[in-house]
C-alpha cells in the first residue's frame, strides 16, 4: 500500500490554480500525489466575464486550458462535478467516481446570493461562468432583434442590472459601450434604450471613497446609465422588477450582480459555515481539521479590525500560494506559515479608456486608472502562464 500522501484540490479558480502551480513547483518527485478536480477543462478569469457578457470582448479571452497551466506529469486533472465531501471518510464523491484524500483544499468558488428576493432565481441572469455570459450576450442581442419585429414592446430595450458593486458597475459600463453598436446594427433609436443600475445600499462601489464613486457614476451617467441607489428590488417577475418604492420597471432582461455566497457543498459537508463560508484559522485550515484547507469564496477571514476580508481574486491567489506552502510544510513536518493578506490595490473598470483605482494612498481615475487595470490583468496572465499566455490572451489596446 502506497504511503505517498494524496492531495486533492477542489476547483481551478484563482485560488485552486495557484495552489496547484505552487505544489508542482515545491514538491519533490513522489513526495505526494496531487489531483485537481474541476467541472471544466479550462480556467476562466471571473474578473473579466463582464466584457463577454456585454459583448465587448470574446469569450476566448476569458479562459485558458488548464493543461497549459499545470504539469500533467505532476498534477492529475479530473474533469468532473463534485457531489459530496465526506469529512469522516476522507473522501470526495464525484458524479463519476470517488477520490480519497489525506489533504484537501476546498476552492470551489462562490454562488449567486439572491437574499430571498422572490423570482430572482427564476427570472434573472448571473455573471458566474463562461456559459452564463454566453447566455447574457445572446439574450441581449435577441431583445434587439425581437424589438424590430414588434416595436410595441419597448420594454425589450430596458436593461436592469441589480447591484452596484464591482461586477455590476463593470458590466453596466461595458453594456453602455455596446448599446450604440447594437443600435446601429439593428437600426434602433438609441433614445429608446435604457440601462438601470439598482443598488439597495446607500452608495455604489463600496470600498472606494466618495470622490471616486462620484467620478464613476458621472462617467456612467454620461453613457446613459440611470442609477437607483438606496433602492432595493422587492420582486423579480416575468414582466420586470418591482422596487421597494413600488415602482415597476418593465424589462425582459435582469442581470443580478448583487451578492455572492460560498458554495452549498461546504455547508452540506458539515463545516460550520455562514452563507457557505467557513471561518478558517491563520493557516487557512477549517476548524478542527488540520489537513483540510479552505480558500477563496468559501473562506472567511477577519482582518485586524475584526471585519471579514472581501473574497477578491487577489485574496484567493495569495491564499492559494500560502495554502500550498503549508501543505508542503505539513508533509515535511515543518512549521506552518500564517497567512497575511497583502493588499495590492483596487481597480474598477468603467468601460473603454475609463476606470478608477486606489493603489496605496494614491487615487487614480480616467485613462491612468484604465492602464492600471490592464496591468493588473497582464500581471495575472504572466503569473499563471508566463509571457506566452500574456501574448495570447492579453489586452494591450
Amino acid at each position: 500500500m502506497s504511503s505517498i500522501p494524496k492531495i486533492v484540490i477542489l476547483g481551478a479558480g484563482y485560488g485552486g490554480i495557484l495552489t496547484a502551480q505552487k505544489l508542482q513547483k515545491e514538491l519533490n518527485y513522489n513526495e505526494a500525489d496531487v489531483t485537481l478536480v474541476n467541472r471544466h477543462d479550462y480556467h476562466y478569469f471571473t474578473t473579466h466575464l463582464h466584457m463577454p457578457a456585454a459583448g465587448t470582448d470574446s469569450v476566448d479571452h476569458s479562459r485558458v486550458a488548464i493543461s497549459r497551466l499545470i504539469d500533467e506529469f505532476k498534477i492529475d486533472l479530473v474533469k468532473s462535478n463534485v457531489q459530496d465531501i465526506r469529512l469522516f471518510d476522507k473522501k470526495v464523491i464525484l458524479e463519476d467516481g470517488t477520490l480519497s484524500f489525506d489533504y484537501l483544499i476546498v476552492a470551489l468558488g462562490g454562488e449567486p446570493e439572491s437574499f430571498g428576493i422572490p423570482g430572482l432565481d427564476n427570472y434573472a441572469f448571473t455573471i458566474r461562468s463562461i456559459n452564463s455570459v454566453r447566455l447574457i450576450r445572446q439574450h441581449i442581442e435577441y431583445q434587439f432583434a425581437q424589438y424590430k419585429g414588434d416595436e410595441s414592446r419597448k420594454d425589450r430595450l430596458n436593461f436592469v442590472v441589480g447591484g452596484a458593486g464591482f461586477s455590476g458597475i463593470e458590466f453596466v459600463a461595458e453594456l453602455a459601450d455596446r448599446i450604440p453598436l447594437l443600435c446601429r446594427e439593428y437600426d434602433v433609436d438609441p433614445a429608446l434604450v435604457h440601462i438601470y443600475n439598482i443598488e439597495a445600499a446607500p452608495t455604489a462601489l463600496p470600498g472606494f471613497d466618495a470622490e471616486l464613486v462620484e467620478y464613476a457614476m458621472d462617467v456612467l451617467k454620461k453613457k446613459g446609465v440611470t442609477f437607483k441607489i438606496g433602492t432595493a428590488i422587492k420582486e423579480c417577475t416575468e414582466k420586470g422588477v418591482l422596487l421597494a418604492t413600488d415602482e415597476l420597471i418593465k424589462t425582459a432582461t435582469v442581470v443580478w450582480t448583487g451578492g455572492i455566497r460560498g458554495n452549498r457543498l461546504v455547508e452540506a459537508a458539515g463545516f460550520e459555515a455562514m452563507r457557505g463560508r467557513v471561518k478558517i484559522d491563520e493557516y487557512l485550515r477549517a476548524p478542527n481539521q488540520e489537513q483540510i484547507f479552505i480558500i477563496g469564496d468559501n473562506s472567511l477571514m477577519l482582518n485586524s479590525e475584526g471585519r471579514p476580508y472581501p473574497p477578491t481574486a487577489q485574496m484567493a491567489m495569495q491564499q492559494g500560494i500560502c495554502c500550498a506552502q503549508n501543505i508542503v510544510a505539513l508533509i515535511r513536518g515543518q512549521q506552518l506559515k500564517p497567512f497575511h493578506f497583502s493588499h495590492k490595490g483596487t481597480v474598477a473598470s468603467l468601460g473603454k479608456g475609463e476606470a478608477i483605482a486606489v493603489v496605496g494612498h494614491k487615487k487614480y481615475m480616467g485613462w491612468k486608472a484604465a492602464q492600471l487595470k490592464k496591468l493588473v490583468d497582464l500581471r495575472y496572465l504572466f503569473t499563471i502562464g508566463g509571457i506566452t499566455l500574456v501574448l495570447r490572451k492579453g489586452r494591450f489596446l
